[in-house]
């Protein structure tokens, strides 16, 4: 077990938001009080006349992303639990929270989960009358094939070009303009010498001793190659030379950013090489070295150059009041401010059915026991979340089954509830997919469906809404034969065996179609089941064995 400095891991994610309230030099951060779940830091000098502007994402980024709220930069970050994304709710209640009638900007990094919960956010506060747009940043050009770029430290840059222009008082089309465009002028590489740990989970060091990983992703993905070599003058003249094939012409700004493991020492010595490379011949602003996007304790860091013009000049001289931008601090206990709550979506009764209970107890205590080894499964081809993901919306619907608080005797109304919970505390997109999967089916459930049809039916919804398919090598690959199974009229035994080959089948699926996973090689993926999948295998096994 890695060693991390932490009380409760469950609790980890809040103690370090209200550390960095409390430590800000700046007394405009607040909390809205909604609950240790959701978790959004706002302004709170905050008078809703410029354009608002969102960002946010997975925790383990620090400083990203509420590092960056204050005059200048942005107006709230949505935080998740340690590298998941923020639940819909979340990005919703801060979405409403600060948005008037000048709209707002969501500024995401690319990667699946994020788009799909900041994306339905926006659709959701659409459909309640708020003017919404968004950006995606997609800056990392270490994998050059890719056609999902990755967000990665070029975001921070992003963020003080638009706040720039918020600042100024400019429209929702202006802003998302000058944030497109800075996106589109904006490129990053990372390398690092060892991958991240996540808090109580282990993690093989795969890089051998001597050698680098060029283009590691901020959640320890694995990178575009190795390098055999650690030598700090060798590995700047190869970052600054792809740096300088993307760049074009003209004057640059430079962001030096630590990804958590490196020394100042270390810093001071890459800043000097890049300085002193072609590269930094064109650098006329500096920001850095410093700690702006991190990934844990990621022994690495990352080159972001962005293009110059003199609008993109004046918004990074420009003096912000964020303390993820260099300043001095002045401790200060946290604020909260009251929110504006989201009613829940279905009305239904409280009722027992000790038949539903037991069932989803099974389910419920199946995920929460398998949350250590599903973490692990999903270092190998993800972000190592998946685990804590399903165990976190098990255990919140455990605790409402303990405390009779769910329809159990009304199964069109449970599927619908299980559905809104899912997406309420499950980050990343493995809550949003499943809520859609419950919520369809409880709606043809509703309308007189057989549960096997109602099953199928939402899994289809499901499959529209995500746009993976059977052998994509996602959970679909062992839900899909296991309903199948239950539509024709077998038992969960046969259900069970037919969600066993779905997932077996995945470990010899060489390319994802979906999911974090499909940034990865084939090499990376050989002999590997997709996390999802097992997690439905077990589910369906722990079913059967009733």
């Amino acid at each position: 077990m890695y060693q991390f400095f932490v009380d409760q891991k469950q609790n980890l994610v809040n103690e370090a938001i209200d550390g960095a309230l409390m430590s800000s030099p700046y007394p405009n951060l607040a909390r809205l009080a909604l609950g240790p779940q959701t978790r959004v830091v706002v302004r709170c000098d905050w008078d809703k006349s410029q354009v608002a502007l969102i960002s946010g994402g997975g925790s383990g980024h620090e400083p990203a992303h509420i590092g960056f709220v204050g005059k200048g930069m942005l107006t709230a970050a949505v935080c998740g639990d340690i590298f998941a994304s923020p639940s819909v709710d979340a990005v919703l209640h801060a979405i409403i929270n600060v948005t008037g009638p000048a709209g707002c900007l969501l500024i995401v990094k690319n990667y699946t989960g994020d788009r799909l919960n900041f994306g339905l956010a926006a659709e959701k506060a659409r459909l309640l009358g708020y003017e919404v747009a968004m950006v995606i940043v997609r800056d990392d050009i270490a994998l050059a094939d890719n056609p999902q770029p990755r967000g990665i430290a070029g975001t921070a840059l992003v963020h003080k070009v638009a706040g720039f222009a918020a600042e100024q008082g400019r429209t929702l089309s202006d802003v998302t303009a000058a944030a497109q465009q800075a996106i589109e002028a904006t490129a990053s590489i990372g390398l690092a010498f060892s991958p991240c740990h996540v808090p109580g989970e282990v993690r093989d060091d795969r890089v051998p001793p001597g050698h680098s990983e060029l283009g590691m992703g901020i959640h320890g993905e694995p990178g575009a190659s190795t390098l055999a070599t650690q030598n700090s003058r060798r590995i700047v003249d190869e970052l600054s030379q792809r740096l300088q094939r993307v760049s074009g012409d003209g004057p640059l700004a430079l962001l030096v950013n630590n990804l958590g493991g490196f020394s100042q020492l270390e810093m001071a010595v890459l800043t000097r090489e890049v300085l002193r490379s072609t590269l930094g011949k064109r650098v006329t602003l500096l920001v850095g070295p410093a700690t702006l996007v991190s990934a844990l304790d990621m022994k690495g860091f990352s080159l972001s150059v962005l293009r110059l013009d003199p609008e993109r000049d004046a918004a990074l001289r420009a003096s912000v009041e964020a303390a993820g931008w260099p300043g001095v601090s002045i401790p200060q206990p946290p604020v909260t401010l009251a929110a504006e709550p989201i009613a829940t979506q279905t009305s239904f009764t409280p009722s027992e059915n000790a038949g539903a209970a037991a069932v989803l107890t099974t389910v419920c205590q199946t995920l929460i026991g398998l949350e250590s080894e599903l973490n692990q499964l999903d270092a190998r081809v993800g972000d190592g979340d998946t685990g804590s993901t399903f165990a976190a919306g098990s255990r919140a619907l455990l605790h409402a089954c303990e405390a009779r608080q769910l329809p159990l005797d009304n199964p069109a109304a449970l599927l619908s509830v299980v559905g809104e919970q899912l997406a309420a505390v499950m980050g990343g997109s493995s809550g949003v997919l499943l809520s859609i999967l419950f919520t369809a089916a409880g709606q043809r459930l509703q309308q007189g469906d057989p549960l096997p049809e109602a099953l199928t039916a939402g899994l289809e919804r499901l499959q529209h809404y995500g746009g993976a398919r059977v052998g994509d090598r996602t959970m679909i690959d062992a839900l899909a034969p296991a309903f199948a199974a239950l539509l024709a009229g077998e038992g969960l035994s046969v259900a069970a065996a037919a969600a066993k080959e779905g997932a077996d089948s995945t470990s010899r699926m060489q390319k994802a179609g979906a999911g974090r996973a499909s940034y990865l090689n084939a090499q990376s993926l050989d002999g590997v089941k997709d996390p999802g999948a097992w997690a439905v295998q077990q589910v369906f096994a722990a079913l059967a064995s009733r």
